[in-house]
């Protein structure tokens, strides 16, 4: 079977974006690259039309290539190396187990994404572990590999609900709820309407972009319990006024602000 190989050029801060983006358009696999990333796609899925719009968007340089299939569990594993946050480590299967931490959460990704390794992972990963979430309830929308959502149950919350619009996220942290041995968490597909379904939470995070957040920032309110703490990131330090001013419009309190390279995590309280 012959795969189309994708080559990007583009900045650190738009790689997470374009995996988003790549993913939507049927990527089989994407891996990070010193200069980008690099995409593989079926050979009569990859649509050049389509790259050439998200490059008119984003601003990147492209170019592609016919190529074999590879073994591409090998390719990723050459560049995802583990990581220690404090107290934490974060590592794959063929990785050995630490000493020395705390927590040892098992991630096996289907690509290089949602590892721990970007800075939004890495903020959320540090402020969850100086929370106190003894039997708390937990939602983690946009939960990707479930590595929040696993921290969580770790930390000692006993109801977590995971939710992530896509069917790769939704199947993968699954799998990695299954490897950590986590008994509380349950995963889901869906969007914010999928809050619905459920009750009300005492820590909601929400790691996921901008304009998603603002659109959606109303229905997490509703769901957060008197009291309850929502953490948000996925976002630059341009974008704090936009975050800040919609929260306070719903009545919540700004509590804490953390930054790493340019990007964001905001916690509020519902007071």
């Amino acid at each position: 079977m012959n795969y189309t190989e994708l080559h990007i050029t583009c900045s650190n801060e738009l790689k997470d974006i374009l995996i988003a983006e790549l993913d939507y358009i049927q990527a089989d696999t994407i891996s990070e690259t010193e200069n980008g990333l690099l995409a593989s796609f079926l050979e009569d899925i990859f649509s050049e039309e389509e790259v050439k719009n998200l490059s008119t968007n984003y601003g990147f340089q492209y170019s592609f290539n016919a190529a074999e299939k590879k073994n591409w569990n090998e390719e990723w594993e050459k560049n995802y190396p583990s990581l220690i946050v404090e107290n934490c480590s974060i590592r794959a299967s063929f990785h050995p187990k630490p000493v020395g931490v705390d927590y040892d959460i098992v991630i096996n990704p289907k690509m290089s994404f949602g590892t721990g390794h970007h800075e939004t992972t890495s903020l959320m990963i540090a402020k969850l572990l100086n929370l106190d979430l003894k039997n708390q309830t937990v939602l983690d929308m946009g939960t990707g590999t479930g590595i929040l959502a696993i921290l969580a149950e770790m930390k000692g919350a006993n109801h977590i609900i995971g939710i992530d619009i896509d069917d790769w996220s939704v199947e993968n942290s699954i799998e990695n709820v299954a490897l950590n041995n986590c008994k509380f968490i349950k995963i889901f597909k869906g969007d914010v309407q999928k809050l619905n379904e459920f009750g009300n939470f005492e820590l909601i995070i929400a790691n996921i972009n901008r304009n998603i957040l603002l659109e959606d920032m109303e229905y997490y309110n509703n769901h957060l319990a008197k009291n309850g703490k929502i953490l948000f990131s996925g976002f630059y330090t341009q974008d704090i006024p936009f975050i800040e001013e919609k929260a306070i419009s719903l009545g919540l309190e700004k509590a804490e602000l953390l930054q790493k390279n340019n990007w964001v995590l905001l916690e509020f309280i519902k007071k």
